[in-house]
């Protein structure tokens, strides 16, 4: 099936071609078009799709069994989180990073991202939002 974003694409105010880039929010990397001269932005529909999932699974909270397996603990981590993580990273069967953040707080990092890039998914709305690669 063909991608709508492999046409030309035309800015509905200006009358250009859109450029395509790819950019960065709450750590979700959205593929998007941009005009160049007044900066209109059309966001992959797949990419709003898989966001607005993400937004829904980030908003629930779950009671989760906390089991003794030998001489560790494990933790149930409900199978449509996982189904989403794999999704997105195809990283079933791999390490993750595990850390004790602060007392009453533990958390489990499935990606690999940079320090910088954690920081700035981190940081305010305004530098979640910005640019981060140019396609012609």
């Amino acid at each position: 099936m063909n991608d709508i974003f492999d046409n030309t694409i035309i800015c509905k105010d200006c009358n250009r071609e859109m450029r395509k880039v790819q950019f960065l929010k709450n750590g979700f990397t959205f593929r998007a078009v941009q005009c160049v001269k007044c900066g209109q932005k059309i966001i992959h529909p797949g990419d709003k799709v898989e966001y607005e999932h993400y937004m829904h699974l980030r908003g629930k909270t779950y009671s989760v069994k906390l089991r003794m397996v030998g001489n560790s603990y494990a933790v149930s981590i409900p199978r449509e989180i996982v189904n989403f993580i794999n999704e997105q990273n195809k990283i079933m069967d791999e390490l993750v990073s595990l850390s004790f953040e602060r007392m009453g707080k533990i958390s489990l990092i499935f990606d690999k991202m940079t320090e910088d890039e954690e920081n700035k998914a981190n940081g305010n709305e305004r530098e979640k939002s910005k640019i981060i690669n140019n396609k012609d």
